[in-house]
């Protein structure tokens, strides 16, 4: 009995081991089934770095028919390889298409992986993302991950999407239906809010972000990102109540008060600090303390530290312009 154990024991491991990769200390990563054909695997939660090789997106996958859908496929050519080796564990079938949430290269430089093994797969993307990245945000970005990670060999030459959509468009592929969302500002300018129509699962890519925090560049507003969070907890403007939220970062729920909710109040206290600040002359800075304390259930968050001072800043000059 002991024996058969064992080798069940022994068994279970190895089934693991082939079913997964592993980052530094970080753990083991696969892909998991959220909802009836979709797999979501959950990255780090943490800034980019050296150990986590530049990895910390959450890369999902539809599977169809016939075919494989991958959204946001990942941040390098390297950590692309483990990610597209995981993806041909869940099926032999091939990658139909891909879509790229938003410019940030961390969600969308391990296009190049896929491609080059599908030439013919169509990339898609808000048609303005694509011009921001073949003008100047992937270089950035290039820059950005690889100054933290180290580990951008092979990136380049850059995969750019292919094809262009629009907000509100709708998108066929295999008979799987996704329907496309767009706002002039939020996480930046340049995202697309995915619904999955089969699965009514909600892609929100980093519009909404859990356990870990991330920069706000100049083309993004925290006053539009909780007009967005709001719409879709409000289930306006179209949205509803959906069986799975994805976000760009931070673990997958069925339950909005565990995705939506945590990220939509950070963004709120930090936006109430920095309009009190304003109201009563004072400088972001010395509301901080503040806003800190209002902030304690967020302190265990990674990068909370170097982050929340500047989406004060970023939120107070938001509410000084409004009054111009």
């Amino acid at each position: 009995m002991k024996k058969a154990t064992i080798i069940a024991s022994i068994a279970m491991l190895f089934s693991i081991s082939l079913n997964a990769f592993t980052l530094g200390n970080l753990g083991e990563f696969k892909f998991e089934k959220m909802n009836q054909n979709v797999y979501v695997m959950h990255g780090p939660e943490t800034e980019p770095s050296k150990e986590n090789e530049g990895f910390m997106n959450n890369p999902a996958v539809i599977e169809s028919a016939n075919g494989l859908i991958v959204i946001d496929p990942g941040g390098n050519y390297n950590v692309g390889k483990k990610i597209l080796a995981e993806i041909e564990k869940l099926s032999s079938k091939p990658i139909i298409a891909i879509f790229n949430t938003h410019k940030h290269g961390d969600h969308w430089f391990a296009n190049k992986n896929i491609k080059e093994k599908y030439p013919e797969v169509p990339i898609y993307a808000l048609t303005y993302m694509i011009e921001q990245v073949k003008d100047n945000a992937a270089e950035t970005w290039y820059g950005i991950l690889d100054r933290l990670t180290g580990n951008l060999e092979g990136t380049k030459p850059f995969t750019f999407p292919s094809d262009g959509i629009e907000n509100k468009q709708t998108v066929v592929v295999d008979g799987e239906t996704f329907v496309m969302r767009h706002y002039s500002k939020g996480h930046t300018d340049t995202d697309i809010l995915i619904e999955h129509t089969n699965s009514n699962t909600l892609f929100i890519g980093d519009n909404l972000i859990t356990n870990r925090f991330g920069a706000f560049d100049e083309s993004s507003s925290i006053i539009e990102n909780i007009k967005v969070l709001e719409k879709i907890k409000n289930q306006e403007d179209g949205f509803k109540q959906y069986a799975l939220y994805v976000p760009g970062h931070g673990q997958s729920s069925s339950e909005i008060s565990e995705t939506v909710d945590p990220f939509l109040k950070y963004l709120k206290i930090v936006l109430e600090g920095a309009q009190k600040a304003y109201d009563e002359g004072m400088a972001s800075y010395e509301i901080k303390p503040e806003v800190d304390e209002n902030l304690k259930d967020y302190h265990s968050w990674d990068a909370y530290e170097g982050q929340m001072g500047k989406h004060l800043i970023k939120a107070y000059s938001e509410v000084e312009m409004l009054d111009f």
